[in-house]
Order: structure tokens, then sequence, then C-alpha cells
């Protein structure tokens, strides 16, 4: 019964893939280790598996295409192993259907892995508070039916076209292969190292699942003839592979039709099953040199892969690049920082300070309001939605008509610039409510998906796709993925340049922001904005203004000739949310090219740059205002517990050091801003009030009065999220910390009642 099992074909094929295959069965474990939620739960890639969206829901229909994709990827896992290892198998030329026998036994690792997610995806989906358990039985049942299908299919194209030793031979399909030389070649090769090589099989499993004992007169047939079998099967899987190939490449024509964008993780599997089937015919085709050429491959595309050709930049929509590129040195940076410029781009913002000032009576002085919000992707830019949402309703938006600047980083001006264009409007329609609940819906909506999609079917070949912004031409990528999904999410509000703020922000109707982006050369700040803020970039103040090392750039003055003004502003605050991989680095118009990135990696709170907008306008601040309040919305708690820690294993040691830089970097700019916030309060001559808001959905409070908490899950860092994590985010409004902050801006902004002022003069009056 031992050697039944150690030598049946499942557990030696198995073993076989533990020994040679080890790539590809890493494939499946890197998966497993996804769904179990051991790898990438902070940026929340686990969720994408077991809560795939599909035209922004969650439906039988998304899990159908995960049922598909997984047969994909399984499909081109048997197909790849068959191609190389099936040769060391001889018993399966003489079997009927022998790839579809090959199949059934090389199924335990895929099988594993199925059992797995759709216990995960089942106890994940019932957490999830459905509406009841039977949709979760249509979720499975879409996913049972996606597979089904797919396998029906595949294995009716093979079960038509792979043939036994006795079909083969009988026919004219030898004369065929012999007439091939490479794939007679193969057949000569691959009998020589057959015979060096013994895989002992005693029994395998039959199509009905049920074991056989392995043909023991096998050997009475032609080494040779065998292997033709096989190289026959094989060029059939090649076939197919390259269909499956060239119908993905197909998909990226109609990247763009919402119906083709696939589940974000759907589209992963079917890399994965693509990077599988390419080994299997590498491995068809090329046998020892296999590795050889892959290595050169890779060593040419290398090299060849800043040639202007293949090295075509991610351009920033509505910039003109046929113009000739800016000049990018200190040399001009100090030719743009003069002390005029300086002085005029000030002089500027006063005049819409004092813009923003006549909206109140002449006999007060108005708190001059800031807000600044930090990224986390479409975490924070829903957290920054709800929070300003809460703010608004302090006497029908008093605190927003007080508020003259907003400053962050990624999704959190994101979540700013979106709440904004939604105010500005509601001040010339009254139909608009900046309230209104269908605006969570939009800023929180999947746009995941046709990122990822973009990325398999364009971004990793060749981008031949163009689209005509602003009369010029710009070539397709996931950037542009990314801003075509956010507008179709917001209505398009947010489809207008940057100067088309221009005198909204002049005349203090809204908030200035300027977006600001990483340049990754030298780590200074590009400061978008319709107004020039030079200012940003030096303190011009005291004997060292001219000569600290100039911080920022301003990107009007710096790209005028490139028609800066224009810039799409969507284009500007994905530059300012240009998270690593997923959305590519822009590169501008310059000489050295300048190359943009995610801002949070300098500041992702944008405190810094509040703090800079009251250094250099205090004198005004202080003349005319009644002292500043900065509203700071933090997707995270500024103060956690000392987390445990344990003595480190050996691979511990050598990632934790790496682990402890991403982990704490959020803690280091915290401890910065801190620092940089107390000075500045001490030495303002004006007074500075710090309101925070932060996200915590721990704390949610259950209940007032038994003071009672719920454990909720933290969003994950990404650019879709879960029914379960937008709960978390909207509710986290509600914690004890949160709630005082509001009682805090409703003290500081709610208008005492003339009635009510009359009433208490006369009751004193009366007392006296």
């Amino acid at each position: 019964m031992r050697d039944k099992i150690w030598y049946s074909f499942p557990v030696q094929l198995f073993l076989l893939h533990l020994r040679k295959n080890l790539g590809l069965t890493l494939i499946w474990i890197a998966l497993m280790g996804v769904i179990l939620e051991y790898f990438g739960v902070v940026l929340g890639i686990p969720f994408l598996f077991l809560d795939p969206e599909y035209l922004h829901q969650v439906s039988w229909v998304s899990f159908f295409l995960m049922g598909v994709g997984f047969a994909i990827l399984t499909m081109g896992f048997h197909m790849s192993t068959y191609i190389m290892e099936g040769r060391h198998f001889p018993f399966l030329a003489v079997l009927n259907r022998p790839f579809i026998h090959y199949c059934v036994n090389n199924g335990l690792i895929p099988s594993i892995f199925y059992a797995v997610y759709i216990v995960r995806f089942i106890s994940f989906q019932l957490d999830n508070n459905p509406s009841n358990d039977w949709e979760v039985l249509v979720y499975f049942l879409g996913f049972f039916g996606g597979g089904v299908i797919t396998y029906t299919v595949i294995f009716g194209y093979f079960s038509l076209t792979n043939k036994d030793f006795f079909i083969l031979f009988a026919g004219t399909v030898d004369k065929r292969l012999r007439k091939v030389r490479l794939t007679r070649a193969n057949v000569i090769s691959q009998y020589k190292d057959l015979k060096t090589q013994k895989y002992k099989v005693l029994y395998y499993l039959n199509i009905r699942l049920r074991p056989e004992k392995v043909r023991p007169d096998i050997s009475r047939f032609e080494g040779t003839k065998l292997l033709r079998v096989f190289d026959q099967n094989h060029l059939n899987l090649f076939v197919i592979q390259l269909v499956l190939i060239l119908f993905v490449l197909f998909l990226g024509f109609f990247k763009e039709n919402p119906y083709l964008q696939l589940p974000a993780a759907m589209s992963a599997t079917l890399l994965f099953a693509i990077l599988v089937m390419l080994v299997g015919a590498v491995s068809f085709w090329l046998r020892r040199w296999s590795t050889f050429t892959v290595f050169a491959f890779l060593v040419l595309a290398n090299y060849f892969s800043n040639f202007n050709f293949l090295n075509r930049p991610h351009g920033a929509y509505g910039l003109d690049y046929t113009v000739p590129p800016a000049t990018y040195s200190l040399a001009r940076m100090d030719s743009l920082l003069t002390p005029d410029i300086v002085n005029k781009d000030k002089d500027n913002v006063l005049n819409i300070l004092e813009n923003w000032k006549a909206k109140f009576p002449d006999e007060i002085k108005p708190k001059l309001v800031m807000v600044a919000a930090s990224g986390g992707g479409q975490r924070a830019a829903l957290w920054t939605v709800k929070v300003l949402q809460s703010i608004y309703t302090i006497e029908d938006g008093e605190v927003l008509k007080h508020t003259e600047l907003f400053t962050g980083a990624s999704g959190g001006v994101l979540g700013e610039a979106f709440f904004r264009e939604i105010y500005l409007r509601s001040l010339t329609d009254a139909s608009v409510n900046p309230l209104d609940e269908k605006y969570l819906d939009q800023i929180s909506a999947d746009n995941l998906n046709p990122i990822i999609f973009t990325l398999l079917v364009n971004d990793l070949f060749i981008r031949n796709q163009n689209f005509h912004y602003n009369g010029n031409k710009y070539l397709k990528d996931r950037g542009f993925a990314f801003e075509n999904q956010l507008n179709q999410n917001t209505q398009g509000v947010l489809e207008k340049p940057i100067s088309a703020y221009k005198e909204p922000e002049f005349s203090g109707s809204i908030p200035l922001l300027p977006v600001t982006t990483l340049i990754t050369n030298d780590g200074r700040k590009l400061v978008i904005s319709p107004h020039s803020m030079s200012f940003f970039g030096t303190s011009m103040l005291g004997k060292l203004g001219t000569d600290e090392k100039k911080q920022t750039i301003d990107f009007l003055r710096f790209f005028e000739a490139h028609d800066s003004k224009n810039l799409r502003f969507l284009t500007a605050l994905r530059m300012s949310a240009t998270f690593p991989f997923v959305t590519p680095n822009i590169q501008l118009p310059t000489q050295p090219i300048m190359e943009t990135m995610d801002t949070g990696l300098s500041d992702n709170f944008g405190i810094q740059d509040a703090l800079r907008f009251m250094y250099v306008f205090q004198s005004w601040i202080n003349e005319n205002t009644a002292g500043v309040v900065l509203i700071t919305i933090r997707d995270s708690e500024k103060v956690t517990e000392i987390a445990p820690s344990f003595p480190p294993r050996i691979f511990e040691k050598i990632f934790t050091p790496l682990k402890n830089i991403y982990a704490n970097w959020d803690n280091v700019q915290t401890i910065q801003n801190e620092v940089l916030f107390n000075y500045m309060a001490e030495s303002m001559p004006f007074d500075l009030e710090r309101i925070e808001f932060e996200y915590a959905p721990e704390k949610v409070q259950v209940g007032e009065l038994t003071g009672s908490q719920e454990t909720m899950q933290r969003a994950s860092l990404n650019w879709r999220l879960t029914s379960r994590e937008k709960k978390s985010i909207l509710e986290s409004v509600y914690t004890l910390k949160n709630q005082s902050s509001l009682r805090r801006l409703e003290e500081l902004f709610t208008k005492k009642q003339p009635i009510e002022e009359e009433s208490i003069m006369s009751t004193e009056e009366n007392a006296q």
C-alpha cells in the first residue's frame, strides 16, 4: 500500500515539481500566501482575490471571471509542465488522451490551492455582512461555473486533437511530424535524455479518478515513436498557448471598454498564466539552450530599453512636448527665484488673501483656516471627503468660508480637490449639496481594475495607442487609465486644466490648493498651481535667504514655454499620487529629464507646506486675522502604543532593517512635523491652534452609554476598497477624538444668535 501511494503518478509529479520546477510551484505558494493574508495585507492585495469587483460591484459575474482566470492559470501550469516533464513518463503515450490523463494526475497542487481559496473567500464574504447567506452561494456557483466552462472548452479541444500512440502512428500525423525538422531534432534529443533518467511510477489515476496500474509492456514500443506522441501533444499545447497570449494582447485595443476591464485579481492570474506558458514555450523550442537564451534576452532587453523606440516617456497631459526641453539646472532654478520674482508671487497671493478677507465684515478679524490632508491612496481620499463633509455641517459651511489653503499629499489631495470642486459648484448651483452621500460613493469607487488591466494588456509589452488632449498627442498607459477611471467615477467634475481654478482661487471663492509632487532627480518638490508660488522654494528672509538650497520648483513658470497653464488637473493630482509600480512616474520635458512621483515620500501630511505658507505671510496674518486654525486630516493615528518585539529569526534579521524604514516612515515624518509646528506656534506673532482628525477604526464607539468598542479592520493602502473597509473609514468619524475635534470647531465657528444675546442681556439687567 505504501508503494502504491509513494510511486503513484500524482505523488511523483508533486515531488518532481519540487525538485525541478520550484519556480512554477512558488507561484502557487505565493498566491496561497496572499489568500491566507500572509502577504500584501497592507496594500490590500488579498481582498482583490477574496472580494473581486467587476463593473464597480462584487457579484457572481466577478467570481465567474475569477473562476475563468484560475482555470487558465491552472491549464497554463499543466501545459508547461507537460511540455517539460511529460516525456519522462513514456506510459502516457499509450494511454487514450495522454494530456488529459496528465492533468488529472498533476492536479494535486492546484487542488490544494482551490480548496484553500474557496474556504477563504466564502469565510470572507460571510463576514462581510451579505444581505443573506444565499448571496454567498451565488458567488460560489459563479466561481464554479467559470472554472467548469473554461476547463470544458480547453479539454474539449485537447480531446479532439491529442492522439495516443496507436492512433498517431496509424495515420498521416506521423508523416507530418517527420517533415518538421525542429520537431524531429527535439525528439532525438529527448530520446537520449530519456535513456539516462528513471522515474518510477506504478499507478496513475484515470479520467474517472480511479487508480490503474501502469502497463508493464511499454518497453516493446520504439522510444522515438513514443516521444513523437509527446511532440504532437506539445505542438497542440504551444498553439493554444500562443492563441491565449495573442488574445490577451488583442484585448489591449479595447481596454477602455468597461466590460473588458477585468477584476484586478483576474488580470494578475492571466499575467501569471502568460509567464508560465512562456516557460513551456521556451522549453519546447529551445530545450537545453533555454536558460542561456532567456538570460541573453534579458541582457539585450535591458541594453536596448533606453533607446527612443522602446523608452517612450510617460507624459503629463496638457504639456507641449514638441517644444525644445527646458534646461533643468541650478542656474535656471536660481534665475527663477530672484527676489523680484518671489516678491511678485507674494504680492499676487496677498491680493488673494485680501479678496478672501473681503467676504467678512470690516469690523471683525476672521479666523484663517488651513487644512492639511495626509496621503494614503483611496483610503485617504474617502476619509478626507468624509471629514470635510462633517466639518461642512457646522453652521452651513462656515468653516469652509474661513478656509483659504488646502495642502496634502496623494489621496488626501485628491479628496480635497474633489470636495473643493463640489463646494465651488454649490456656490452657483443650489441643486449641488456638498453633503450628498453620493460623493462618498464616487470618490471610493474602484479605480484599480483598469490600472492592472492596462498593465497586463499594454504597459508590459509595447504601448502603441494614442489620444489627444489640448491639441497634443500622448501615449496611453496605466496613468491614463487611472485618470480616465477617476474622471468617470467623479462624473467628470475634475476634467479641466489647472488654469480653470485661477479666477475662483483669486477671488477667494475657494481655497488655494498647491498640488505638490516629488522630483526623483534631487528630492525637491514641484509645486503645481494656477498661481505661481516661487516663495515656497526659498525664504528670502534674513541673512541666509539667498544661500539656502532651493527647496521647490514653481511648475507654472518653469514650464511656461510648454503651455503649463493647460496641464490637465487630473494629471496634476496623479503626479501627487504616483504610487510606485501602480501608476508610472511622469517624465517632464526637461534636459536632463525631470521625473516625478508620490509626494508622500517627502511630506505625507502636507503640514510643512501649510507652515511654510504661514511663515511667508505671517505679517499679513497677524494684522488681518484672529489667528490660524490648522486642521489636519490624518489617515493614521499620531500616537500609538509601542508594539511588542520578539527575538528575530535569520530571515527577519535580513529584512527587518528595510521593514523598519518603511514602517517608521510615518512616525519619522510625524515627529519632524511636531517639531516644526511647535516652533511655529511659539514664534509666530498670531495665535495658532491645531485641530486633528485621525482615521482610527479600532476606536469607533458603538454605544455612547456603555462606551463599548467594536474592532474594525483598517483599510488597506490601495486604489480599491471593500465594503467593509469603506464602513470602517466612514464610521471612524465617530471616535471620541474626532467628535471632540468637531465640537471644538463648533465652538470656534458657531455664530451666536442675536435673539439669544438680547435675552441674556435682559436677564442680566433684571438681576441688577
